[in-house]
C-alpha cells in the first residue's frame, strides 16, 4: 500500500512539472535610433540545456500569432529563437497594403535594413545570460521580406554561423558587401517564383565573389510564399506548399547542424 501511495505521489509531481514545461515566448524589447523593437524570446523551458540561438525574421507582416507560432514549430527542443521586429513596437501591419509601406523604408536605406538586424543579431548574443543559448551556435533564418534581411546581416559581417533564407529577396544595394560575408549562406527560393528569380544571377554572381561556403536551391513548379501557412490562394505568386515547406525545413536543419558541427544532434 506504501509502494502505491509513493508511486501515485511521484506521477503527480512528473505531471505537474510536465504541466510547467512548455513553448515560451517572452518580451524582449530594445531601442535603436530612437525607436523602440517589441520582440519575442521562444523556445522550450522543459530543458534548460543549451542550444542554438537564432534570429528569425518573419515575412512582411511582421510579428502576429502567425509568425509566433511558425517560430515555436521550428524551435520545438532545438533551438531558442528571437522573433524579430524589423519596424518598431508602433507598427503591426494589418494587411499587405499596411505591409507594403512598412517595409519600403528599409528596402529604401539597406543601411537602415543592416544597422537594425546587426542591433538584433546583437541582442540574442545578450539574451544568454538568462536563456539556454549557445553563444558559440548563433544563425539567422528569415522568410520573403524576411530573408533579404538576414543576407544583409550575412552582407554586415556578422559572426553568425549560419544564415538561411526562405524564397527571400534576394537582390542587394552594394554588391560588394559580399566580400564581407562569414556566415555559411543558404537561399532557398522557387522556380517559378516571380518575384525573386529575376535577381539569381546576380545573386549567384556575387557569392561566387564572396568567401563564404553557401548554397542556392531552386525548388521546382514552386512560387514565391511556400512556408507560408497563410498563403492559401490556389493561383497568383504567393502559395504555401505545403511539400516544398518540409523540404525546405528539412535543407534548413541539415544546414544548420553542419554549420554548428558535430555538437548538434540531429
Amino acid at each position: 500500500m506504501r509502494f502505491v501511495r509513493l508511486a501515485v505521489a511521484l506521477l503527480a509531481v512528473l505531471a505537474s512539472t510536465s504541466a510547467l514545461a512548455k513553448m515560451v515566448a517572452q518580451p524582449v524589447s530594445w531601442t535603436l535610433g530612437g525607436t523602440t523593437f517589441k520582440s519575442l524570446l521562444v523556445y522550450d523551458d522543459a530543458t534548460q540545456a543549451k542550444r542554438p540561438g537564432l534570429v528569425m525574421v518573419p515575412n512582411w507582416t511582421g510579428v502576429n500569432d502567425i509568425a509566433i507560432a511558425k517560430a515555436k514549430r521550428i524551435a520545438g527542443k532545438d533551438y531558442v529563437i528571437l522573433l524579430t521586429d524589423m519596424y518598431g513596437e508602433s507598427v503591426r501591419p494589418k494587411n499587405d497594403a499596411e505591409a507594403k509601406a512598412a517595409v519600403a523604408p528599409l528596402y529604401q536605406d539597406r543601411n537602415l535594413m543592416r544597422a537594425r538586424i546587426d542591433k538584433a543579431f546583437d541582442q540574442l548574443k545578450a539574451e544568454a545570460a538568462h536563456a539556454p543559448i549557445d553563444l558559440s551556435r548563433l544563425a539567422a533564418i528569415g522568410f520573403c521580406f524576411g530573408g533579404a534581411v538576414v543576407l544583409d546581416l550575412a552582407r554586415s559581417g556578422a559572426d553568425a554561423k549560419a544564415v538561411v533564407a526562405f524564397h527571400g529577396d534576394l537582390s542587394t544595394d552594394d554588391p560588394s558587401l559580399a566580400s564581407r560575408i562569414k556566415a555559411r549562406v543558404l537561399a532557398i527560393n522557387g522556380s517559378d517564383d516571380a518575384f525573386t528569380m529575376p535577381d539569381v544571377p546576380k545573386f549567384t554572381e556575387q557569392m561566387k565573389q564572396s568567401p563564404a561556403d553557401w548554397q542556392f536551391v531552386e525548388i521546382g513548379h514552386v512560387v514565391h510564399c511556400f512556408t507560408e501557412t497563410e498563403a492559401t490562394g490556389k493561383t497568383g505568386n504567393c502559395r504555401y506548399d505545403e511539400k516544398a515547406a518540409a523540404r525546405s525545413y528539412r535543407m534548413m536543419r541539415d544546414w544548420l547542424a553542419e554549420s554548428f558541427g558535430s555538437e548538434m544532434k540531429q
